[in-house]
């Protein structure tokens, strides 16, 4: 019985221990507000700098709140890419860029393998303005 009681006290002052710690530990970020930062400071602001500077040739729809997403737990943004010439409606790819729980983000459309673009701990967005430059490029050739 009294290695029991041991026991039992060892766990009692390990768990007050660690009830001490976490004052000293900074509180974690909720990762959906964490990953819907990222996407504002970086996918947003990248695509509406994009918008501004291609204007005449390329049109950018975005739509950043997606109706059933607005509080889920993975964010994501969605847009549209087409040229402004003859093409219409008919030409236009929707995209949508998502944060997988692990922090990465990764890209989508109708009929495209996702693609990884970036990570929510990678706070230039490197990777994601080479691919908006590398997808705006595609779409002005018209491929």
């Amino acid at each position: 019985m009294s290695k029991f009681k041991d026991a039992l006290e060892r766990g009692k002052a390990a768990h007050h221990r660690q009830a001490g710690r976490a004052d000293v530990v900074a509180p974690t970020a909720d990762f959906g507000a964490e990953a819907r930062a990222w996407l504002n400071n970086v996918v947003l602001a990248s695509l509406e700098a994009a918008k501004a500077e291609v204007a005449r040739d390329v049109t950018i729809d975005i739509d950043s709140k997606p109706r059933r997403e607005v509080k889920a737990l993975a964010p994501s943004v969605r847009f549209q890419i087409y040229t402004t010439g003859g093409l219409g409606k008919a030409g236009r790819t929707t995209f949508t860029i998502s944060v997988a729980i692990s922090g990465e983000v990764s890209v989508s459309a109708p009929g495209m393998v996702a693609e990884v673009v970036g990570n929510i701990g990678e706070r230039s967005g490197e990777r994601f303005r080479n691919w908006l430059a590398k997808l705006i490029e595609d779409t002005a050739k018209g491929t």
